[in-house]
C-alpha cells in the first residue's frame, strides 16, 4: 500500500513452480467454481472473537484482523492492513500477514490460540510492505509462501528500498526481524489449494492496484480475499494501472459472492456495494486527467485539481492523491 515508489533494484530472484496439493483449474473449472460460489449463503455470520491479535472469525473458520488506517508508524507498528487465516480440516492457509515480523507473531500467535493444525500456505496478495513483512514469522512452519507469479521479481527489485523506508517509518524495535520472504510458489492461472474439507481458489489478475494482485476465495463460505483491489474508507492508491484496475472491477461487480474482505477497510462488506466508492474515485481521477491532457494541462496543473471532488470522502487522501494523479498521468498521457 505505501511505498509504493520503485526502489533500486535487487538480483532478481525466481520461484519454483506448483507442489503437491497445488492444482491448476481449467476454464471449464473455474466456472464451477463461480457457480458454487453464487450458491454459497448470502447471509452474514454472527463473527466470534479469537483470543489474541484482536482477530474475528467472519465466517466458519475464517479469520480477519482489521488494520489501522493509518500510514506507517512507530506508534502503530506498521499495522495498517488487513490480515487473514482460513482453517481446514487439515491444515492452515494465512493471507497476508501485516507490516512487521512482530505483528505477524502476533497473528501467529492468534492462529494458535484457535487451532493447532499446520499452517501450510502463506499466501500474499501483492507485493507491498504493510501485507508481507509479517511473513519472516511464519517461515518456522515451513509452509508455501504463495503469491502471483510476479510476486518474486517484484519484491526482489524492490527489497533494499522497502526495508530501509519501513525500518525508518516503524523503527528499529518495531521493525525488528523483518525481512522479504520471497514466494516459493508462483501462480500463472486459477489453481486450488486444499485445507482439508474447504479449498481456496486463487486467481492472479491482470496490472490493476500492481502488477502481481492475487485473488483468493475460500470456496466453502464464499469469502472472496481481494487484497489491495480493494480499499475503503482508507483511499486507494495506485501503483499499477488506473484503466487496468477499473477493468477489474467492473469485472468484480459481476461475481457473487457471500462476503468480500478487502485490503483496508472493514473486515468484511459486501458486493457490489463495496466496490462503488473506490469505482468513482478512480474514474474522477481518470476522466480529469484525460480532459486536462487534452487540454495541454500540465502534470503540475493535474496534481494541483485532477479528482479533488473526492478529497472528503477518503481517509489519507492528502497522503497519496497526489501520487496517485501523478501515476494516473504518466499512464493516460500516452494514449
Amino acid at each position: 500500500m505505501s511505498n509504493h515508489a520503485h526502489q533500486s533494484p535487487a538480483p532478481h530472484q525466481g520461484h519454483r513452480s506448483c507442489r503437491c496439493g497445488v492444482h491448476a483449474l481449467s476454464r471449464r473449472n473455474v466456472v464451477l467454481a463461480a457457480l458454487a460460489i453464487a450458491s454459497a449463503p448470502l447471509l452474514r455470520y454472527r463473527p466470534a472473537h479469537a483470543a489474541a491479535a484482536d482477530v474475528s472469525e467472519v465466517a466458519p473458520g475464517v479469520f480477519v484482523h482489521q488494520g489501522r488506517y493509518e500510514v506507517q508508524s512507530a506508534a502503530n507498528g506498521g499495522d495498517i492492513a488487513n490480515a487473514s487465516f482460513v482453517v481446514g480440516s487439515d491444515s492452515v492457509a494465512v493471507i497476508d500477514t501485516s507490516g512487521s515480523a512482530k505483528l505477524g507473531a502476533e497473528l501467529r500467535d492468534a492462529i494458535r490460540a484457535v487451532t493447532d493444525k499446520p499452517i501450510k500456505y502463506v499466501i500474499n496478495t501483492h507485493m507491498h510492505p504493510d501485507h508481507v513483512f509479517g511473513n519472516a514469522a511464519f517461515e518456522q512452519d515451513k509452509p508455501d509462501f504463495v503469491g502471483h507469479y510476479k510476486l518474486a521479481r517484484a519484491l526482489g527489485t524492490r527489497k533494499d528500498g522497502y526495508l530501509a523506508a519501513n525500518e525508518q517509518m516503524i523503527g528499529a524495535d518495531g521493525f525488528a526481524g523483518s525481512k522479504i520472504v520471497l514466494p516459493t510458489v508462483g501462480i500463472k492461472e486459477a489453481t486450488k489449494l486444499d485445507l482439508g474439507g474447504r479449498e481456496l481458489l486463487l486467481e492472479p489478475q491482470p496490472t490493476a492496484h500492481t502488477d502481481n494482485d492475487l485473488i483468493v476465495t475460500d470456496l466453502k463460505t464464499g469469502t472472496l480475499f481481494l487484497g489491495d483491489l480493494l480499499f475503503s474508507v482508507h483511499v486507494p492508491t495506485i501503483d499499477g494501472s488506473i484503466k487496468g484496475w477499473l477493468e477489474v472491477l467492473d469485472a468484480m461487480g459481476q461475481r457473487k459472492a457471500a462476503r468480500v474482505v478487502p485490503g483496508h477497510g472493514p473486515k468484511t462488506m459486501e458486493l457490489p456495494e463495496a466496490l462503488e466508492p473506490e469505482q468513482r474515485y478512480l474514474s474522477a481521477i481518470a476522466d480529469d486527467v484525460q480532459q486536462q491532457i487534452a487540454a495541454g494541462k500540465t502534470l503540475e496543473q493535474a496534481t494541483a485539481s485532477a479528482g479533488f471532488s473526492e478529497k472528503d470522502a477518503w481517509k489519507l487522501f492528502d497522503q497519496y492523491h497526489v501520487r496517485n494523479v501523478t501515476a494516473a498521468f504518466a499512464e493516460l498521457e500516452w494514449e
